[in-house]
């Protein structure tokens, strides 16, 4: 430092006093700096000491505390909380069995007839019940023509709002096979408003030659119109053309009963159980009918809807394919199966055909593991040869 003052006069042009003054400055300048700096240190240590200071007694003391009462508030209200969840889950699951519960009374098959899609999940009233009657004529006229007509409904029970009649012809396949039947023509009668004697006087007819009217049998289906959900089922009844030999119109008045299912043909499904991926294969392999009916130049595909455990999977549909005798699909679909012991599943296939207008069910099968069901030796056959596909030929109803 003072070899640098000294080189510094040499070369300045100022008084040694001057120099002197300019150099006491500096270091006056320096040693303030310092203090300043030493001062803002010193503050600095001293406000971090007092954050460390009220952080410790915020987390040891008031902080514990209102943690405290926080959990105790929580512990209060969690309970009920978890009542209302689980009370809430209960009915859920309270519902969604009897969803499952009507799908079996009407899925399951039972001597001699299944329901349709349409009335699936309306309410079933014992057979004994009564419903109410229904009046139509017949005539077979010069052993081609069957003359058929809708008369009126008297006395309707229950939903009979806005009524409407169906019929179906069934024709069996063959004498031997007098529980396999198509249908042969199908029609419906005008919907008669706010009337529980609706009077339809409709006319309807087709071709049938004599020696078919021993295989022919007739239902007559009332149903109350639903415009926005299904038809709702009032009653039904058959008639069977075996004895209809005579020219001359014959009336009848029957009884409506409760809902009867007809076996139309077999659906040819393979199943395979996948344990290590959990899933379950569906396969549809073929639809075999008894007879072609007046719908056979429509085209068909496969639904299938799958229940594990009172829970409905995302269904999955087959490809479009040409209705005939024997209509070939061999295709798989995989659904979830995470234990297929314990889950209790059931699988319902349906078969539709395409219409101008929508959709038509043709018939539906279904199979599974349900407690309500009786033992299903496919699905047994199924858990006893596990990643082994199983094929095993189904009665399709309607």
């Amino acid at each position: 430092m003072f070899l640098f003052f000294t080189n510094l006069q040499m070369y300045l042009p100022f008084s040694d006093t001057l120099k002197w003054s300019l150099l006491a400055l500096a270091i006056t300048m320096f040693l303030v700096a310092l203090m300043i700096l030493a001062c803002k240190l010193h503050q600095y240590y001293k406000f971090r000491a007092s954050i460390n200071k009220k952080e410790k007694r915020y987390q040891s003391g008031a902080y514990n505390g209102k943690k405290a009462d926080r959990n105790t508030l929580v512990k209060r209200l969690s309970p009920s909380f978890q009542e209302i969840a689980k009370s809430e889950q209960n009915s859920k699951i309270q519902h969604m069995q009897k969803e499952m519960e009507k799908l079996e009374v009407h899925l399951t098959p039972s001597q001699p007839s299944t329901e349709s899609l349409d009335d699936v999940g309306s309410d079933t009233d014992p057979v004994h019940v009564p419903r109410g009657k229904l009046k139509f004529s017949l005539l077979y006229d010069k052993k081609i023509t069957l003359f058929l007509k809708v008369i009126e409904a008297v006395d309707l029970q229950g939903c009979s709002r806005e009524p409407f009649v169906r019929i179906k012809v069934f024709s069996r396949a063959d004498e031997q096979e007098f529980a396999v039947q198509s249908v042969l023509h199908e029609w419906e009668t005008k919907v008669v408003k706010n009337s529980r004697d609706p009077v339809f006087d409709e006319d309807f007819s087709c071709s049938l030659k004599e020696f078919q009217l021993a295989r022919i049998s007739l239902k007559f289906e009332v149903k109350d119109f639903d415009k926005y959900s299904r038809h709702t089922l009032i009653g039904e009844t058959k008639v069977s053309l075996r004895d209809l030999k005579v020219s001359k119109t014959l009336e009848f008045c029957e009884d409506l009963q409760g809902k009867t299912k007809d076996i139309i043909g077999q659906v040819l499904i393979s199943l395979k159980c996948l344990p290590t991926s959990q899933k379950i294969e569906v396969g549809i392999l073929k639809f075999k009918t008894a007879t072609l009916s007046s719908f056979e130049e429509k085209d068909v595909y496969a639904r299938i809807d799958v229940f594990s455990n009172q829970h409905k999977q995302k269904h999955q549909k087959s490809s479009l394919r040409a209705k005939s005798k024997v209509t070939v699909f061999n295709e798989t679909f995989l659904f979830s199966l995470p234990d297929p012991v314990s889950t209790q599943c059931l699988i319902l296939i349906s078969l539709y055909e395409t219409l101008a207008s929508g959709r038509k069910l043709i018939g539906q099968t279904s199979l599974g593991n349900q407690k309500t069901k009786s033992d299903d030796v496919h699905w047994d056959l199924m858990m006893q040869s596990l990643r082994q596909p199983i094929a095993q030929w189904h009665p399709l109803y309607i």
